[in-house]
């Protein structure tokens, strides 16, 4: 049986460590994350202009966070298969198409609720109300 080990600042700092490489990495490498995240930078804006409610912050906040992990998600998952399976292999591509698959179903879920959250405050500023 393996031992605990004992807890330890150190550790977790590296860990935090290990996390923000990762975020720059994605940042700095996928596309697909970079276009999130300025989408994300985008609606943060909108919400500031038009003043959003506390609920409608959290409701933005999560989708936009499902999408971006769902994205880190396949990122990581398409690196994993790609060193495991580098040639072309059926079972590698349903699992990495089933991934994308995740992105796309929070992406659609958060362009949603946007379109709940956002439509009344333009419609809104379009009638000068």
């Amino acid at each position: 049986m393996q031992q605990r080990k004992k807890f330890s600042i150190t550790d977790r700092i590296r860990s935090f460590r290990f996390a923000f490489t990762g975020l720059a990495d994605l940042i700095l490498n996928e596309h697909n994350f970079r276009i999130h995240l300025f989408v994300f930078i985008l609606v943060l804006a909108a919400g500031f202009l038009f003043g959003i409610s506390p609920a409608e912050w959290i409701a933005v906040i999560v989708v936009s966070a499902l999408v971006m992990i769902s994205e880190a998600i396949n990122t990581s998952l398409e690196q994993l298969a790609d060193l495991i399976s580098p040639g072309q292999n059926e079972k590698v591509k349903k699992a990495k198409d089933m991934a994308a698959a995740a992105v796309l179903i929070s992406a659609l879920a958060s362009v949603i609720a946007g379109l709940i959250i956002f439509l009344p405050y333009i419609c809104r500023m379009i009638r000068g109300s």
